[in-house]
């Protein structure tokens, strides 16, 4: 009897009919991969049936958190933040009005992450200084 990788790991195959007593199904077998795939095709499901746009302002919002993650680091990983940065530049500005009614809130955004960007690349690396009252 020899074995086959299976995403739950190695199973046995061969000898499907030998009553090795176990009830119910055995892991990676065919249950499972019914299951699986009824699980895939339900996940497709609900992206066909989501506004592409949804699907795309939310892949706008990972790269915003990814450039502020970069930004934040001690130090900013300035080269990463702007790659981030004008990836979600490239989406909104390119994109436009077919982002619906995520447009606007995806253009403060990126132009929050610019400004946030130019503020810390200049104070030379740190995070800005709340400006507060004194000056």
């Amino acid at each position: 009897m020899g074995t086959i990788w299976t995403p739950s790991g190695e199973q046995p195959v061969g000898d499907e009919g030998g009553g090795g007593g176990a009830a119910g199904p055995q892991p990676g077998g065919p249950q499972e991969t019914e299951e699986l795939e009824a699980e895939l095709a339900e996940v497709q499901r609900q992206l066909l049936e989501t506004p592409a746009s949804v699907i795309i302002a939310n892949h706008a919002i990972g790269l915003f958190q990814l450039a502020a993650l970069h930004l934040n680091q001690q130090p900013p990983n300035f080269v990463d933040a702007q790659l981030a940065i004008d990836a979600l530049g490239s989406l909104v500005e390119v994109l436009g009005d077919r982002l619906g009614p995520d447009e606007e809130a995806l253009r403060d955004a990126l132009a929050q992450i610019r400004l946030a960007f130019v503020q810390i690349k200049s104070a030379g690396g740190a995070p800005p200084q709340d400006e507060g009252g004194e000056g």
